[in-house]
C-alpha cells in the first residue's frame, strides 16, 4: 500500500476507505463528491502560487518518479519557490503546494480554500513533514495558507490581503510519532483479505462525506432514527440510539426514550399514519400579520472564494437573479416580475435598481426562510448608497412563509421531518404538475442554479439561451410555490 497525502487523510478519516478503494471500488458513490468545492480548491491553489513572488511549478506527470526528479533538479539549481514540489520515502508520496527554500532548510506551505485551519489540515501537513524529513530535508517551518474572509476587494486583487498564513510548525512536529504509527496501521489494514467490520459513525461525514456511505449504510431502513430532522434530534443522539439497538421509529417509541415535541410529532405521525397535524389558530395568527398586495420574493446567488468585483468578500453571496410574484388581493390576479443578470458582470447594482423599481417601499414581502433574502438586501443597501433607504424599507417589510412550518403549525408525514420548501410543497400540493421541480430543464435546485450561472461565459450562444431559460423557470417556480403554499394555509385557518 503506497500512500499519498490525500490517501493518508482518507485513511485517517476511516481506514476502511482504503480497503474499499483497493478491493471494492465499484460500490463507490461519486455523487457524494462536491465537484464545485474541488474546482474552487484548484483555483485557489493556482492563485496562491504567486503569494511569495516568482515561482517554478513542477509539471504534473503520471510518473511520480519524473515529478520527484524534476523537484530535485530545481533544488540543485537553487530555485527558491517550488510549487507542487514532489517527494517520496518508503512508498509514501506527496506534492507540496508551495515549498520555500530557506537559508538552512525548507518551509512547507499547504494551501486551503477554507476560511480557517481545520484538524484535517494538520493531518495533511504532518504527513508531508514526515515524508520530507524522513527523506533527509531539514523542515524548518510548516504553514497553512487559507482564505481571509474579511478581505474586501478594492481594485487589483491583493494576495496578501486575500490569504492568511498560519504557522503550525510546533503542532506538526508534535504529531510525527503518530504519523509513523498511522502509516503502519493503514498499510496493515489495507492488506487484510476480509472486509473490515467497521461500524458507521461520525467518521462517515467528518471531515468529508464519504463516497462509500451508501454502501456502509445500506442496512439502515427507511424511517430510522437517522431520518429524524436535526431540530428534532442531533446526530450524536441518533448514533447513541443506534448503538443501543434502537433503529426504527417503532423501536424508538417502544423504548420509551424521551423525545422533544418536533421528534415526537414526526415519529408518531409516521408510525400511526396520522393525518396532517394542523394548528389552525397559529396559522390564522400568521396570516393576520400579512397585508395585501403581497410580493413573493426569491433570490438566486453565487459564491466565489476569489472575489471578482470591488466590494466583494470571499464566499459572499452575490445575488444574480430574482423572481417576484405579486398578488394584489387574496383572490386577485397574479403578476410576475423577474431579473436575470448578464453573465460575467457584477450583477448587484442593476439588480438593486430593478428590485426597487419592482417593489414599492411599504408593501408586504414574503420570502421562504427570510434570513437569506434579508441578508442579501442588507448587503445591496450597503453597496447602493442612493437606493439604500428604499432597499431597507423592503428589508423591514419582509415576512417569513417558512414560519408556520418551522413551528409545526402544519405538519404531514410526507414532509419527512423537514420544513424546507422542497419538502413542504409536494406535501401540500402533491398532484400539481406545474409545481414539479423534477420536471424542470437543467436546473432543479439552488446549487445547480449557482453552477449553471457561473458556467455561462464558457457556453455557446445556444447553450446560454437554454441555460438562461432554465434559470428563469426554476426561480419562477420558487415564488409560485410560495403563492400556492399560502393558498393552502388559507384553506386551513380559522376564520
Amino acid at each position: 500500500m503506497n500512500l499519498s497525502k490525500s490517501r493518508y487523510c482518507r485513511g485517517i478519516q476511516c481506514p476502511k476507505i482504503l480497503w474499499l478503494d483497493t478491493n471494492k471500488s465499484e460500490v463507490r458513490d461519486d455523487s457524494a463528491v462536491n465537484q464545485s468545492v474541488l474546482d474552487t480548491g484548484n483555483k485557489v491553489g493556482d492563485l496562491a502560487m504567486g503569494y511569495y513572488g516568482a515561482y517554478t511549478e513542477v509539471p504534473y506527470s503520471k510518473s511520480k518518479a519524473a515529478m520527484i526528479a524534476e523537484t530535485q533538479r530545481l533544488l540543485n539549481a537553487g530555485t527558491k519557490i517550488i510549487c507542487e514540489a514532489s517527494f517520496a520515502h518508503d512508498g509514501n508520496f506527496c506534492s507540496v503546494d508551495i515549498l520555500r527554500v530557506l537559508k538552512d532548510g525548507v518551509e512547507i506551505v499547504e494551501v486551503k480554500s477554507t476560511t480557517e485551519v481545520k484538524p484535517v489540515h494538520y493531518e495533511d501537513t504532518a504527513y508531508q513533514y514526515y515524508v520530507l524529513a524522513s527523506g533527509g530535508l531539514n523542515v524548518k517551518k510548516v504553514s497553512v495558507m487559507h482564505i481571509n474572509n474579511e478581505y474586501e476587494r478594492k481594485g487589483e486583487l491583493d494576495l496578501r490581503g486575500l490569504f492568511t498564513v498560519h504557522n503550525c510548525t510546533k503542532k506538526i512536529r508534535s504529531m510525527q510519532a503518530d504519523v509513523a504509527a498511522n502509516i503502519a496501521r493503514l498499510r496493515e489494514g489495507a492488506a487484510v483479505k476480509a472486509e473490515p467490520d467497521t461500524e458507521i459513525g461520525e467518521q462517515c461525514f467528518d471531515p468529508y462525506e464519504c463516497v462509500y456511505c451508501s454502501y456502509c449504510w445500506r442496512h439502515i431502513p427507511q424511517n430510522s432514527v437517522f431520518d429524524i430532522s436535526g431540530h428534532g434530534m442531533r446526530f450524536e443522539k441518533q448514533l447513541s440510539l443506534y448503538r443501543r439497538g434502537i433503529v426504527t421509529f417503532e423501536q424508538l417509541l417502544e423504548s420509551g426514550e424521551k423525545l422533544n415535541k418536533l421528534a415526537r410529532l414526526q415519529v408518531e405521525t409516521q408510525v400511526y399514519n396520522r393525518p396532517p397535524y394542523i394548528d389552525r389558530k397559529e396559522i390564522s395568527f400568521f396570516i393576520k400579520t400579512l397585508r395585501y398586495p403581497l410580493y413573493f420574493l426569491d433570490f438566486e446567488t453565487f459564491q466565489e472564494a476569489i472575489p471578482s468585483y470591488d466590494g466583494q468578500r470571499p464566499y459572499m453571496q452575490i445575488p444574480f437573479q430574482y423572481s417576484l410574484h405579486i398578488l394584489e388581493t387574496k383572490d386577485g390576479n397574479l403578476r410576475h416580475r423577474e431579473f436575470l443578470a448578464e453573465e460575467g458582470t457584477d450583477p448587484r447594482k442593476e439588480l438593486a435598481q430593478r428590485l426597487c423599481a419592482d417593489i414599492p417601499k411599504n408593501v408586504c414581502v414574503l420570502a421562504y426562510n427570510m434570513g437569506f433574502e434579508k441578508g442579501r438586501i442588507r448587503e445591496l443597501a450597503e453597496l447602493s448608497g442612493d437606493l439604500s433607504a428604499h432597499l431597507m424599507k423592503i428589508h423591514d417589510n419582509v415576512k417569513d412563509l417558512m414560519l408556520p412550518f418551522q413551528k409545526r403549525a402544519f405538519y404531514s408525514r410526507e414532509m419527512g421531518g423537514s420544513y424546507s420548501i422542497k419538502q413542504v410543497l409536494p406535501a401540500l400540493c402533491p398532484d400539481d404538475a406545474e409545481l414539479d421541480y423534477h420536471a424542470l430543464d437543467l436546473v432543479h435546485d439552488g446549487g445547480e442554479a449557482m453552477t449553471a450561472y457561473t458556467e455561462l461565459p464558457g457556453k455557446t450562444p445556444e447553450e446560454r439561451r437554454r441555460i438562461r431559460a432554465a434559470l428563469r423557470a426554476y426561480c419562477r417556480l420558487d415564488t409560485l410555490a410560495m403563492v400556492r403554499i399560502l393558498k393552502k394555509l388559507y384553506d386551513t385557518k380559522v376564520e
